[in-house]
């Protein structure tokens, strides 16, 4: 079991104050992987401190300066590549390939990303007289999920770092240990002392400790809406600017001239891909009733081919475990739920995935003859489930796909990328992928309703970290 109690704050690692700890899990084989620190009140304010104290230097950094930054960090992320990979992969249960060439690739492309931003933004534009000046917003607390963990931190520290703001940092106390490294790839890099700070603990503790801190100017939140919520409310007493990232529920639209079985193996990857544990996840596949029986014969034979394996073995089509037992447990809930409102279940189902006496290892489950009121249908699993849905024409598969407080991201899948077009601008979420289209790093990642206020990635992502200023008179009248 590795001791990894220390936290990272002003440039140095230091002992916590408290002496409360947090055990991190394998969800492989549910060893002790990890003990970490819970940071107290005081432990966030000396990082929130640190923070508003580099402030003042760093956001005076010229362009430039950020960007020999960016390209040293970038530097040493390589160098720490493989061991980002393998601790994502044993303390949340990514498969290795998954983990190497997806979680921990992303890390570094959004590093890129802000570095390529900085190469054409305008941080001061002219409006007639007046100067639209954009300045860094300032102390950013950050709080990242456990299941894309790297990915997660990037995204807000890549851009955060690239505006000139200071930072501190609570990652998921499941998966911490890679921000850990992350960490140190900073402290290799020389990010000067106090710009970024690293505070593990809980969301109960620590993180709301951080979220009210007075001297906090952002917060940028990724995680469950219900957590959301009551970041939303922490904050309003200090007027912080709040963006937010949050759950989905995200409808896969397979129209009838679309080519079925590529849909059908679409979805599936999408829906088990990272064990299902995305926001993001196609988990609500919805075909015309006509094509029903077909496609539940298509649904059976494909995802019958998905198995699951100890995630620092597992490839291709096999899925690492779940995160944790509360989401082992939750993931089996649901599906008792939907047996019992009436569907059924057609691939997987309940309880731990053959060949395994210990570890997290949800069944890749279908279910079908779910209609939109069920929870199935309305809920976010988080867990390899997919619920299957069926509709008469265009206009009640738009109203199904709509009919959710989520709207994070949707897919259609046609035969006229016209119709895809007109589908999409009709569906209420912040992402609509067209025909399988992949994401695209420099496009806004967010949503609307319950999923979330607030973008990342690109420079959209890069925005939400700057003030903006009017300054009336600053260029001179034209004669």
């Amino acid at each position: 079991m590795m001791q990894r109690q220390k936290l990272f704050i002003g440039g140095k690692w230091k002992e916590p104050n408290s002496n409360e700890r947090l055990e991190v899990i394998n969800p492989s084989d549910e060893s002790i992987l990890a003990e970490i620190s819970i940071a107290d009140a005081q432990d966030v304010n000396e990082a929130v401190q640190a923070a508003k104290d580099a402030f003042s230097s760093y956001s005076a950094f010229t362009v430039q300066e950020r960007k020999d930054l960016l390209d040293a960090i970038i530097a040493a992320y390589d160098k720490r590549a493989e061991d980002i990979a393998e601790a994502i992969s044993l303390e949340m249960g990514a498969p290795i390939w998954l983990s190497s060439s997806a979680q921990t690739a992303m890390g570094k492309a959004h590093l890129r990303e802000a570095r390529k931003i900085l190469d054409s933004f305008e941080f001061i534009r002219q409006q007639k007289t007046t100067a639209i000046a954009y300045e860094p917003i300032g102390v950013v607390g950050m709080i990242t999920p456990w299941n894309w963990p790297i990915n997660q931190i990037a995204c807000k520290v890549a851009p955060a770092l690239a505006a000139g703001c200071t930072m501190v940092l609570k990652p998921s106390e499941l998966s911490p240990l890679n921000a850990m490294i992350f960490a140190e790839v900073l402290e290799e890099a020389g990010v000067p002392a106090g710009v970024f700070n690293l505070v593990n603990g809980d969301g109960a503790t620590t993180g709301a400790e951080l979220v009210a801190h007075p001297d906090v100017d952002m917060v940028s939140f990724t995680g469950s809406t219900r957590a959301g919520i009551a970041v939303a409310k922490a904050a309003a007493p200090t007027i912080k600017r709040v963006a937010q990232e949050l759950g989905g529920k995200s409808a896969y639209i397979v129209l009838d001239d679309a080519d079925l079985e590529r849909s059908i193996k679409s979805c599936l990857n999408g829906c088990f891909l990272n064990s299902g544990q995305n926001c993001n996840a196609p988990t609500r596949l919805l075909v015309p009733k006509h094509l029903k029986e077909q496609a539940l014969t298509l649904l059976k034979g494909l995802a019958e081919r998905y198995a699951v394996e100890q995630a620092i073995a597992a490839d291709g089509r096999q899925l690492g475990p779940v995160v944790s037992k509360e989401q082992f447990d939750r993931i089996q809930g649901f599906l008792d739920t939907a047996v019992k409102e009436g569907a059924k279940i057609l691939v997987g189902g309940t309880g731990r995935a053959e060949g395994f006496d210990k570890g997290y290892f949800a069944k890749p489950t279908v279910v079908v003859d779910v209609t939109p009121e069920m929870e199935i249908a309305r809920e976010e699993v988080f867990g390899p489930v997919l619920a299957v849905l069926s509709y008469e024409n265009l206009d009640e598969a738009i109203a199904i796909a709509n009919d959710s407080r989520y709207g994070l991201s949707a897919y259609v899948d046609s035969g006229s990328l016209e119709t895809a077009r007109e589908v999409a601008l009709q569906l209420r979420t912040g992402m609509v992928h067209l025909n399988g289209a992949m994401p695209d790093i420099s496009a806004p990642f967010g949503g609307y309703k319950w999923s979330g206020n607030g973008r990342e990635w690109g420079v959209h992502g890069f925005k939400e970290y700057l003030e903006v200023k009017s300054l009336m008179g600053y260029y001179p009248r034209e004669n």
